[in-house]
């Protein structure tokens, strides 16, 4: 395998390791729980799903032919809480990972050094794909932490649990060294 095809394989199993955890937070919340916002200036975990579902859609529709921001998207409108069930938030998340899925899964190792743009800014499809590869588990993590906040008991940990990481580390080195992605596991655990 080359090291662009390692490349694509690697971002697809961590994307799908940030999708799965998000899933998990939301799932160990009670539907009204995903509209909960503290303040103002502090977003409800549905709004956060909105945006990155916003997002998702502006910038891989039409991926390598169109400006990733596109003249439909209304950036502003993702940060109103109008969802108002969590079938409704569900939809959306989905419609945004499936539109990224597969523009992802389109993609040929040969097309990472393309240039495509973002607001009339030139990347590299790999500083593209990057760039959501932080973007993207930057808000999931806003989920998880917003998730376990308002949980407030028996949260079942998506990580390492506390206090369980000398376990891990044991489970760990006692199995021979071998090359995989490290979410191989994880996403095995999420499941």
């Amino acid at each position: 395998m080359n090291a662009d095809t390692s490349y694509l394989e690697s971002v697809k199993k961590q994307f799908l390791y940030y999708k799965m955890l998000g899933e998990k937070a939301m799932d160990q919340l009670e539907p009204e729980q995903l509209f909960v916002s503290i303040n103002e200036d502090t977003n409800s975990i549905a709004t956060i799903i909105k945006h990155i579902s916003g997002n998702m859609l502006s910038r891989w529709t039409d991926f390598l032919t169109s400006d990733g921001e596109k003249e439909w998207r209304n950036r502003d409108a993702e940060f109103e809480n109008d969802l108002k069930s969590k079938e409704e938030v569900l939809e959306v998340w989905n419609k945004g990972w499936n539109c990224f899925e597969n523009a992802l899964k389109s993609l040929k190792p040969e097309q990472l050094s393309d240039i495509i743009y973002i607001r009339n800014e030139g990347h590299t499809v790999i500083e593209a794909i990057n760039r959501q590869l932080a973007h993207y588990p930057y808000h999931v993590g806003q989920i998880v932490f917003y998730a376990k906040q308002l949980k407030n008991s028996e949260w079942e940990s998506l990580s390492i649990p506390k206090n369980k990481s000398g376990n891990y580390n044991a489970e760990k080195f006692a199995k021979e060294k071998e090359i995989k992605n490290f979410t191989d596991d994880e996403l095995k655990r999420l499941k």
